[in-house]
């Protein structure tokens, strides 16, 4: 009866669409973005306790190749997947090869990681996720728009990309990994507000795909942002 009547409220003022539909639009993605983190969650967890994964992931070139295989093959990825995001159930398997490429990215850098800074990390992303998402949807029925973080975000993520390829040439040393995973986690913070608000207004019911793709990615992003953090501080 609670959730009927959380359901049939508007989500955002002068609302036209179906509260209802729009609900289970949410309610979708969400159940996607669980099954992801849920598969990274593993794979992680079996590069960081399954000593032969742990220790693949720590010797040899081998490493190198497979990190650099993953990354490239997720970003090429994401060209079918936004040309084929409504086309089912193809989208859903791109969707399963993306969560794999991306699942064992995060677990190569869990395994170089101890395992209590790899909980505080992911604790601390839990509840920073949850309090963002929660202040998100309170402030979009009170008439927020959050649509002018667009530029801004952007601009950033330009920002961050070029620290980043001139630390990997010149390395800044602890200070400048420390502000570069701040940053990061910040911006991150902002891309998940960002992004669902556009779950809750702007995503057409078949975007379900992109739309969990998007806050898939932020969550993951803000995790490797703060566990670089946290390692630095340690």
């Amino acid at each position: 009866m609670v959730r009927g009547d959380i359901e049939s409220g508007e989500l955002y003022p002068s609302m036209l669409e179906s509260p209802e539909l729009r609900w289970g639009f949410i309610r979708k993605v969400y159940a996607i973005i669980s099954i992801q983190l849920l598969t990274t969650c593993a794979i992680a967890c079996l590069f960081v306790f399954y000593e032969p994964l742990n220790r693949f992931a720590k010797t040899g070139m081998n490493r190198i190749y497979v990190l650099i295989a993953c990354l490239v093959f997720t970003l090429i990825l994401l060209f079918p997947l936004y040309k084929w995001r409504k086309k089912h159930p193809l989208n859903l398997i791109l969707l399963g090869l993306y969560t794999l490429g991306i699942s064992v990215t995060v677990g190569i850098v869990c395994a170089f990681f101890h395992g209590r800074i790899i909980l505080e990390a992911a604790g601390l992303t839990g509840v920073v996720v949850l309090s963002l998402t929660i202040y998100t949807f309170w402030a979009v029925k009170r008439g927020a728009d959050f649509s002018f973080l667009g530029p801004f975000l952007f601009a950033a993520m330009m920002v961050i990309l070029m620290f980043a390829i001139i630390q990997f040439v010149w390395p800044l040393g602890h200070l400048g990994r420390m502000i570069f995973s701040g940053v990061g986690a910040l911006l991150m913070c902002g891309f998940i507000i960002f992004d669902t608000s556009n779950l809750i207004k702007n995503y057409n019911y078949d975007d379900y795909i992109w739309a969990a793709i998007a806050i898939y990615s932020d969550i993951v992003n803000l995790f490797l942002y703060l566990l670089s953090m946290l390692q630095e501080l340690c």
